[in-house]
């Protein structure tokens, strides 16, 4: 995914969620040809504990560096330890990077730097794409088993407010070959009406939804004929669909709304769900 060789930013701390974030950004940065930053920041804390702050911060950029040689020994690779708090520095981060990528959940109490609650904030506010890496889906070794999860899922709806989601799942999807996207898309009787679709029919209503999709997708499966779409309507909350199919999808992608972040409603319920409950990766793209 190239966006003018900005890099793809990893947020470590050292717990073992933010090393497999930090593998999981390494191949999307090779993948698209991209430098990777890795990112540890550092907690504010007395001027007499700045020292060995700093020391122990640079020990753990080097075993983090140290890692990524191992994986990818030609990947451009750059370290950087601000100090600030976590969110914080990497939404200003996110201003010049082309994603960023974030575990789960960090070290925990008050020492954790990427806990649940800062990778959701970090998500609903970056000013790029962000890739929340749930953790649990790896053989024995450590390492995820290649080919198994070959789909792309992407949650979206059925109009031009989805375009940021849709690009960014196509150029994934066309980043792994052999996969799929496949498109999710919640619909109800109220939204129908809303639209100008079927009030009363369910079944023509879901078929207005499923023209909606294919046309909303025409161009762009055109752009990537080699992906193919799955399209798939379902009525209700399309929540449930997406953390269920995160169990075997490489990546799941939802978007949020920009310009609601100061109000707290940069996620909507939709995509808090999926992040907060999926099984595997999720990318939250701004639209």
């Amino acid at each position: 995914m190239s966006t003018d060789a900005l890099p793809v930013i990893a947020a470590v701390d050292g717990s073992a969620h933010s090393w497999e974030a930090l593998d999981w950004a390494v191949g999307e940065a090779e993948r698209g040809g991209l430098p990777l930053l890795i990112v540890h920041v550092r907690p504010h804390t007395p001027r007499a504990e700045e020292e060995r702050g700093l020391r122990e911060a640079e020990e753990l950029l080097a075993r983090a560096v140290l890692r990524v040689s191992g994986i990818a020994p030609e990947l451009p690779t750059s370290t950087l330890t601000p100090l600030d708090f976590p969110s914080a520095a990497l939404v200003s981060l996110s201003r010049d990077a082309s994603l960023v990528v974030v575990g789960s959940r960090g070290l925990g109490g008050f020492r954790s730097l990427m806990t649940g609650s800062d990778s959701l904030a970090t998500a609903s506010m970056a000013r790029c794409p962000v890739v929340v890496v749930h953790t649990g889906r790896t053989d024995e070794s450590g390492a995820e088993q290649p080919g198994t999860f070959p789909d792309v899922v992407a949650g979206v709806a059925a109009d031009e407010s989805s375009g940021a989601v849709l690009d960014f799942a196509f150029e994934a999807a066309a980043a792994r070959p052999g996969a799929r996207l496949r498109l999710v898309h919640g619909w109800t009787m109220f939204s129908s009406m809303l639209s100008g679709g079927p009030v009363f029919d369910s079944e023509a209503a879901a078929e207005t939804a499923e023209r909606a999709l294919a046309e909303l997708t025409a161009g762009r499966s055109e752009k990537y004929p080699e992906v193919e779409v799955v399209r798939e309507p379902v009525r209700g909350s399309a929540s449930r669909t997406l953390v269920t199919a995160s169990a075997t999808a490489a990546l799941t992608v939802v978007g949020r709304r920009r310009g609601g972040e100061s109000l707290g409603l940069g996620l909507s319920p939709v995509a808090q769900t999926t992040v907060t409950h999926a099984l595997g990766p999720v990318a939250v793209v701004p639209c």
